[in-house]
């Protein structure tokens, strides 16, 4: 019999077996629940999220530092000094000299084919731990599958100088440390994603997921800018290295002391927040997982999401990798401009990054779009926009201001990105997302592998000409690569992760029974 107060409601011990039931089918338990603390006033996913961005920010001030810096170790190479319709000449602003900051004894005498290795390298390490990463982090949680990548990457990018030192400036060092640090770094975006899965409810997966991902503009920006002035200051390009390298190694610090792979493990959450992630995040299965191999790789979502990834990651690392280099051979930028310069484009596109994330969430939220429209609406501005103005830049002759705008405006369309194919393996299988980031971002991250050296053998005479040709390759594979996934790509969860969610849902079923409100679990 059910007894309410005069007000007409119910009484205090059924509103405590009411909540004892909700508390039991989210599968958290009720005498643990009553004794949790708030210790911060935000949020924990937020928390979470904030950290999440700044690893991102690290992993790509550390992966990018060398494409700043590198246009500082190299010995300057003579070429034809005939200037033609496809070369810029050197006078700009009256100065008729790029000058160069780093002592000649720290110079040395790579071609362009081998520049061309040494920062392609990276990825070589980068794609080969992807798997083991998202499996770990599916497995043990996310927290120190990244805590620890992070910190290799960041003491290898602080002992880069003394490497090339020792070795007297030798490049087959250089690639080997660059693959060591690429082989940490390779578990970043998979243990990211299984911690958001954990952590992030569907109505705010665009934001909290843009924010997170958003972090490689800033990234790209702070490494570019603030390599730039380090080593303009100081007249020495090993400078870059211990800063990010040091900084790398602090964030590792704060991130095991504030972070846990999931919500139940965390010893500061709130009541409250607990409860609502327990109830938000119903299609997570804390039982050890058996990954669906053959259905994964036999999916067509999933694969139209590895051409879109292939096809952003050829574009982005065009640009994260080289565009540098263009400032300085083409355009003939000092090392100080050059990092200002090149960050521009990746303010841009922070920006259109996060408002595109709230826009996309309210449209979804609305009932405006669905979430495989939606994907797909914000998918495409990232890959036509910057294929369009990308390639416009390299027609716009000499004009520095104006190639910047160009490459602005197309980086800036990229960061729709982040909304539409980048949160999109969280659609698709909530419970295997860790997995399925590392086989995406990893088979994405072969491009990194082809498109420095592919530039750096295109691009030997640094002419305006062979750098076109290189924005028609980036243009194609765009147009290609985003037509595949508008046809075949989705956003809804995939059958293959309903499994576990129907056996979770018949004990969330059974626990809820009347007969069966015992407590089992202890805190």
């Amino acid at each position: 019999m059910v007894c309410y107060s005069e007000q007409g409601k119910k009484t205090t011990a059924e509103k405590d077996i009411s909540e004892s039931s909700r508390l039991l089918a989210i599968g958290l338990d009720p005498e643990c629940h009553k004794n949790t603390t708030t210790v911060f006033l935000i949020p924990q996913r937020y928390i979470l999220g904030i950290m999440g961005f700044l690893a991102v920010v690290n992993a790509y001030t550390m992966r990018v530092v060398l494409s700043v810096a590198i246009t500082e170790m190299v010995q300057s190479i003579n070429h034809n000094q005939t200037i033609d319709s496809t070369t810029c000449p050197y006078e700009f602003q009256g100065n008729s000299t790029t000058p160069r900051t780093s002592s000649s004894a720290n110079l040395y005498p790579w071609t362009s084919k081998q520049q061309g290795l040494i920062l392609s390298s990276f990825y070589w390490g980068y794609v080969i731990t992807h798997i083991p990463g998202g499996m770990i982090a599916e497995r043990f949680g996310g927290k120190y599958a990244l805590g620890l990548g992070m910190l290799c990457t960041a003491i290898f990018t602080f002992i880069t100088p003394f490497v090339v030192y020792a070795t007297n400036g030798s490049w087959v060092s250089l690639v080997v440390v660059r693959i060591l640090e690429g082989l940490g770094e390779g578990t970043t975006f998979p243990a990211l994603t299984t911690l958001l899965a954990n952590w992030v409810p569907l109505k705010e997966r665009s934001k909290i997921g843009t924010l997170v991902y958003a972090g490689s503009q800033i990234g790209t920006v702070v490494g570019n800018s603030v390599s730039g002035a380090l080593i303009s200051a100081t007249n020495d390009w090993a400078i870059a290295f211990y800063f990010f390298g040091a900084v790398g190694i602090v964030w590792f610090i704060f991130w095991i002391i504030l972070c846990y792979p999931n919500p139940k493990s965390h010893p500061f959450i709130s009541d409250k927040e607990k409860a609502y992630l327990g109830e938000q995040i119903s299609n997570i299965s804390s039982r050890d997982k058996v990954i669906p191999w053959k259905s994964i790789l036999t999916s067509p979502p999933i694969w139209a999401l590895v051409v879109a990834q292939i096809g952003h990651d050829w574009g982005f690392f065009t640009m994260v990798t080289d565009l540098p280099k263009y400032m300085k051979d083409v355009l003939h930028f000092n090392v100080k401009e050059n990092g200002i310069w090149s960050s521009v484009p990746y303010i841009f596109m922070w920006i259109v990054s996060m408002s595109s994330g709230w826009i996309c969430d309210w449209l979804i939220h609305k009932g405006y779009m669905k979430i495989s429209r939606a994907r797909k609406f914000f998918t495409t501005l990232a890959s036509m926009g910057p294929a369009a103005f990308i390639l416009i830049a390299s027609y716009v002759g000499c004009n520095r201001m104006l190639a910047v705008g160009m490459f602005t405006i197309g980086m800036g369309f990229m960061g729709t990105f982040y909304c539409g194919m980048k949160v999109n393996a969280l659609d698709l299988s909530p419970n295997y997302a860790g997995t399925i980031m590392a086989i995406v971002n990893g088979i994405g991250g072969l491009t990194g592998i082809i498109v420095p050296y592919l530039v750096g053998a295109l691009t030997e005479n640094h002419t305006l000409a062979e750098w076109r040709i290189v924005f028609w390759i980036a243009f194609g594979v765009f147009l290609v690569t985003n037509f595949i996934f508008v046809v075949f790509g989705s956003g809804k969860v995939q059958p293959w992760n309903a499994a576990e969610e129907k056996e979770k849902s018949a004990e969330a079923g059974y626990v809820n029974s009347p007969d069966n409100l015992t407590l089992k679990s202890k805190c």
